[in-house]
């Protein structure tokens, strides 16, 4: 790979630029992978909520985790639950539990092995000691403008 700038010049280069433009070309790169196979990454966080969960989840906890993830808001991730139960992939009781089908389960191991996949894809020629230093540099940047972020 050929970097844009030579060290020296991307020490100056803006993170706010940077950081975003990685943002665009990842989760572009997620959502048409998804999108191939007959899903959306809203669907797909909440399949995999359901699906990972070792108690079972109520449709207001699955929201609260999810309804911030990319600024996806409440409206948008009920309609995303709605049509994940409308495709059979969980079910909903009278208590708001949600449970995995057995169609569920299967359209969930294929969509994780698309996640793998990408996962692998974007940290070619990336080791474990630099993606760590990376999100934590990313952390110290949301610290230091004040923000806040978290991920389950």
């Amino acid at each position: 790979m050929e970097y844009s700038h030579t060290d020296a010049e991307l020490v100056q280069q803006p993170i706010g630029y940077w950081s975003w433009a990685a943002f665009k070309a990842v989760v572009d790169r997620t959502r048409a992978a998804l999108a191939g196979i007959g899903t959306t990454q809203p669907q797909w966080w909440v399949l995999a909520q359901v699906a990972r969960a070792e108690d079972v989840k109520t449709r207001d906890e699955v929201s609260r985790v999810l309804r911030n993830y990319l600024d996806t808001g409440s409206e948008t991730l009920e309609s995303e639950i709605d049509t994940v139960i409308v495709q059979g992939w969980i079910t909903e009781d009278a208590e708001g539990r949600l449970s995995l089908t057995a169609e569920g389960r299967a359209f969930y191991d294929k969509a994780a092995a698309v996640q793998d996949e990408l996962r692998a894809e974007r940290h070619a020629g990336v080791s474990d000691e630099e993606y760590l230093v990376t999100l934590k540099v990313l952390q110290r940047f949301i610290h230091n403008t004040g923000g806040s972020a978290w991920h389950h």
